[in-house]
C-alpha cells in the first residue's frame, strides 16, 4: 500500500498568514495544494492484471501530460466508500470511482463535491448526477462468467446453477461490499419479481456456493481454472480478463426460459469533498472524458464508452456489441436501491445465513 500525502495543517495556517502578512516564503513545493499527484480511489475492474487496462493507458497518458502522478487505491465499491467515510476529518483521496448504487451512497453520506467535467454533456442524463456530483466515465454491463472448457456451452438460467453438478463450484462476491455482488441482488430482485421470491432462491443457491468474496475481480482466475464453473462479474472486467483467460466466456442469467437480462453497471467518478489535491483532481475527470481517454474505454479497457459522441469500430466494440445482442436491459431503481440497500443486503444475510 502506498503511503499518501497528508495535509499539514501548518499548510492552511500559513496560507492565511500569507493572506495577511504577505509571507512570500510561505507554501512552496511543501504546500500539499501544489504537490503534483492526485490519489484515486477506486472499484477494481479498470486496471489491467499486466498494465495493459484502461487505467493503465489513461493514467501514464495522463501524468505524460499534466506532470501529474497519480496514486491508485483499489478495493469493493462498498469498501471504497466505507474508507472515504473514515477519513473524512483527514481527506486522502481526490476522485471516487464505484459502481452505483456506490457512487449515490457516497453523495449521501457528504462525501462528493459538485463538477461537471469537461465532456459531461455526452454522457446520457441516466449515467450522470444532475447535480453534478458523479459522471459515468466506462459504461458497463453486470454479467456473468462460466468456465468454456468444463461446461458445452453457457448455463442458460437461474435455476440451472441449483443442479448437482455446480455444487461448491459457484461463487458470487459479497452483497453490499462488492459492486457487482450487490448487482447479483438487484438483478435477482428483478427476474424473480421482489424481493422475497430472490432471495427464496438466493437461499436455495447456497447448497452450491462457495461463500463470500470481498472481490470480484478474484472469481474469474478461478473459473479460468476450473476451481470454480461459475461466477459474477461484469463485461468490461471479464471481456478484458478474458484476453488472458482462454476458458472465460461471459453469460447473463434469465428466469426459467425467459430471456436473458442484465441491467447498466457504469463506472461513475465524482470529486471527494474536501480534496486535498482538488484542481489535480478535476483535471484527472476532465482527462477521463477526454475524447482520447473514451475512445480508449473499448480498445484497451473492453468497455463502453461513456460519451454518446464516440463511435467505437474497433475489434472489442464490434465483440462487445455481439455479446449483448439479444439480452434485455433493464433500468433498476437506483434512488431506491441506494435508500433500503442496507435492508436488501440484511435480507440476504438472514436468506443465506452469511
Amino acid at each position: 500500500m502506498r503511503h499518501h500525502h497528508l495535509i499539514q495543517p501548518a499548510a492552511a495556517v500559513c496560507g492565511t498568514l500569507a493572506l495577511v502578512a504577505g509571507l512570500a516564503a510561505c507554501g512552496g513545493s511543501s504546500s500539499a495544494a501544489d504537490e503534483k499527484v492526485v490519489t484515486v480511489y477506486s472499484a477494481d475492474g479498470l486496471k489491467g492484471e499486466n498494465g495493459d487496462g484502461w487505467y493503465d493507458k489513461v493514467f501514464e497518458d495522463f501524468e505524460k501530460e499534466t506532470g501529474i502522478k497519480v496514486e491508485y487505491v483499489e478495493g469493493g465499491s462498498g469498501e471504497m466508500v466505507q474508507r472515504a467515510v473514515r477519513e473524512k476529518s483527514n481527506t486522502q483521496a481526490d476522485v471516487l470511482v464505484t459502481l452505483p448504487p456506490f457512487i449515490q451512497q457516497a453523495d449521501s453520506k457528504g462525501l462528493l463535491a459538485a463538477y461537471e467535467p469537461a465532456g459531461a454533456d455526452q454522457v446520457d442524463g441516466a449515467d450522470k448526477a444532475s447535480d453534478g456530483k458523479w459522471t459515468s466515465v466506462v459504461n458497463n454491463y453486470f454479467g456473468f462468467v462460466y468456465n468454456k472448457k468444463e461446461l458445452p456451452g453457457p448455463p442458460k438460467s437461474w435455476e440451472e446453477l441449483l443442479d448437482a453438478k455446480y455444487k461448491e463450484k459457484i461463487q458470487y462476491s459479497t452483497p453490499g461490499v462488492a459492486g457487482d455482488g450487490t448487482a447479483v441482488l438487484i438483478k435477482a430482485m428483478h427476474d424473480f419479481g421482489g424481493q422475497e421470491p430472490a432471495m427464496e432462491y438466493l437461499k436455495k443457491l447456497q447448497t452450491n456456493n462457495v461463500g463470500p468474496s470481498a472481490s470480484t475481480g478474484k472469481l474469474a482466475p478461478k473459473v479460468d481454472k476450473g476451481e470454480l464453473l461459475a461466477a459474477n462479474g461484469d463485461v468490461q472486467m471479464n471481456f478484458a480478463q478474458s484476453k488472458d483467460m482462454p476458458n472465460l466466456g461471459i453469460w447473463f442469467p434469465a428466469k426459467g426460459d425467459g430471456r436473458p437480462t442484465s441491467f447498466a453497471l457504469p463506472y461513475a467518478a465524482g470529486l471527494v469533498d474536501k480534496a486535498p489535491h482538488s484542481a489535480n483532481g478535476k483535471k484527472l475527470l476532465d482527462f477521463m472524458l477526454s475524447e482520447p481517454a473514451q475512445q480508449d474505454v473499448s480498445a484497451v479497457g473492453g468497455g463502453f464508452a461513456a460519451r454518446a459522441d464516440i463511435e467505437a469500430t474497433d475489434p472489442n466494440a464490434t465483440e462487445l456489441a455481439a455479446l449483448m445482442r439479444g439480452v434485455e436491459i433493464f433500468e433498476p431503481d437506483w434512488s431506491d436501491i441506494g435508500t433500503n440497500l442496507d435492508d436488501y443486503v440484511d435480507a440476504w444475510k438472514s436468506a443465506t445465513g452469511s
